[in-house]
């Protein structure tokens, strides 16, 4: 075992005596010794129920013949770091808690990990931890929040513009801020949390309901247990991540991606993850897969489901059955249980699984094809993201294109470029934009501002129903999973490194086709313009541009922004 080296032989005396001073016995000592890495706090409420799937997941390695020793990582909330200097620390962190379980880990020599993240940035910092320490580890989310009576958080941001306009009263805001978030567990939709944790059962490092078991259902305590248990004999047979985290796992995970409508932050966390798993991640592959595969559900914001619908649906691998029905899967890659993808499959269905959920579904109206569509009665033909290139994103840009108003899917704008989100809000805000606009903003990639989030101009500019429907939002920063709207991100290279985005100057005409995939500048001043002149004119504006001055001179965002790579190869450190 790995943790031998701290435990057998006169010369490791002093190292037993430190766990003895832990209350270890000499017994427990013996055992495969099984890091807990929690990331519980009590501000996160996707976190502040933690603890709880910590303890079941301590009697699961218990009762698997393993010792548990827990520790601790950060876990920011999204949600409460929107909208102000909190956001631009949320992508860094997840560098941070991939760095600290490796410290940890290695210093402390585990034999195996049960991982427990919930939010954002908390799933992608250890399944990279993961990758890279390649040791048997198995993943235990905290769960979905309920959603009471359809509402969710978005809710909340909803009703605050509709406050703005005058159309919600004080006593209505308060009451819809009081009841849309009713509980402990990641936000109710299909945002970036949920997102990364239904890929992790697609994945292959989540046992199934990871991504779908509500966090106060005392089904997710049961399946703390069983990741517990497994755990253990993950490390007799020596089963890693690598093992698992292979390129036909990847493949499977943008498949099911695809088909879920995930978050567009899921390209930048499996890019990231990719890369510590030692894996090529081919853009191209995305809108390869994004042609193939049907999108079968439409959950918040994108529509009206949420978690626990899809849970009461089958979840994840009633997708998976769905998409099984032909080659777009690779049912037979490696799970955490020690069998595949499909005879996962298999086992739910001759336990009777589906059946139930069939049954539950008919006592309360509803059929399984309400939030899942049969592979053959889809919502879309396409998947849900494409990656746009062009002289404007020569790296590529991500777009979640079913969110995306069809008017807006083949369109040439007016380029209104801002060098920061909160200028360009403010001209939203103010009427400064007007139908047939793309407001730019830049100098928001991961080396220019840490990579935060654009909500709040999103939703400034989805909540007017003209302006959401007639100009983008292209950006080299990132959007909420809870974005919708004509939104464009990822935009690579960044400003920051010189980029095209940085060279974009008012009255550009910008060209949006997510028909062909592209996203260029066509024209300058209004004036149409060959692609050659187009080339020759950001050659010239190129030689007179000055970077700007490095907005940190400090602490973990410096760090961050010296070493980030550009937004659509993940934005991780290099």
């Amino acid at each position: 075992m790995i943790s031998d080296s701290i435990k057998l032989g006169s010369e490791r005396a002093p190292h037993r005596s430190l766990l003895k001073a832990d209350g270890l016995t000499d017994s427990q000592i013996a055992k495969p010794l099984i890091g807990i890495v929690n990331s519980y706090n009590e501000i996160a409420p996707g976190h502040s129920g933690l603890n709880q799937i910590a303890r079941a997941v301590k009697d699961g390695v218990l009762s698997g013949g393993g010792t548990p020793l827990e520790f601790n990582t950060i876990g920011i909330c999204d949600g409460i770091a929107m909208g102000h200097e909190g956001m631009k620390y949320s992508l860094a962190s997840r560098e941070i808690i991939a760095d600290s379980v490796e410290c940890m880990v290695q210093a402390h020599r585990f034999d195996g990990l049960v991982f427990i993240p919930n939010c954002d940035k908390i799933v992608p910092g250890m399944l990279m931890a993961a990758a890279r320490l390649n040791i048997p580890s198995i993943f235990i989310s905290g769960g979905p929040m309920l959603s009471d009576g359809g509402r969710d958080l978005n809710s909340v941001f909803e009703a605050v513009g509709r406050y703005k306009a005058g159309n919600c009263t004080d006593e209505e805001l308060a009451e819809i801020e009081d009841s849309s978030c009713p509980g402990c567990g990641s936000c109710s939709g299909m945002f970036t949390a949920n997102s990364m944790n239904c890929l992790c059962e697609a994945l292959g490092i989540a046992l199934p309901g990871n991504g779908t078991v509500p966090a106060v259902f005392a089904k997710r305590l049961r399946l703390a247990k069983t990741a517990g248990e497994r755990v253990v004999q993950l490390v007799r047979d020596d089963v890693k991540p690598l093992d698992i985290l292979t390129e036909a796992a990847f493949r499977n995970a943008i498949t099911v991606d695809m088909a879920l409508g995930c978050s567009t932050n899921s390209v930048l966390h499996l890019a990231a993850i990719a890369n510590e798993a030692g894996l090529e991640f081919n853009l191209k592959m995305i809108n390869e897969i994004s042609e193939k595969t049907p999108n079968l559900c439409k959950l918040a914001p994108a529509g009206i489901h949420h978690m626990q619908d899809l849970e009461k649906a089958g979840g994840v691998y009633s997708v998976i059955g769905e998409l099984s029905k032909t080659e777009l899967l690779n049912t037979g890659a490696l799970t955490v249980t020690g069998k595949t993808i499909g005879e996962n499959l298999e086992d739910l269905k001759q336990n009777g699984f589906y059946e139930h959920c069939d049954e539950y579904l008919a006592k309360v109206g509803r059929e399984r094809t309400d939030i899942i569509r049969s592979f053959d009665h889809p919502i879309g033909s396409n998947g849900t993201i494409a990656i746009l290139r062009g002289n404007l994103a020569p790296q590529g840009s991500v777009v979640k294109h079913s969110a995306v108003p069809k008017e807006m899917h083949e369109a040439i704008l007016t380029a209104r470029p801002f060098d920061c989100e909160e200028d360009a809000l403010k001209a939203v805000i103010e009427k400064k934009i007007q139908p047939g606009d793309a407001v730019i903003i830049r100098y928001e990639g991961p080396k220019g501002s840490g990579m935060p989030e654009m909500f709040y101009t999103t939703e400034a500019i989805s909540s007017d129903e003209e302006l959401g429907k007639s100009i983008a939002l292209i950006t080299d920063g990132r959007f909420s999973g809870a974005s919708k709207g004509p939104a464009i991100g990822h935009v690579s290279p960044e400003a920051a490194q010189g980029g095209p985005i940085a060279l974009v100057e008012e009255g550009d005409l910008i060209e949006v086709s997510i028909k062909n995939r592209i996203l260029r500048i066509i024209g300058v001043k209004g004036e149409r313009k060959s692609e050659e002149e187009i080339d020759e004119i950001l050659a010239t504006r190129k030689q007179a541009w000055v970077p700007k001055e490095k907005k940190y001179k400090s602490g973990a965002l410096k760090l961050f922004s010296e070493h980030a790579v550009s937004p659509m190869l993940g934005g991780y450190m290099e």
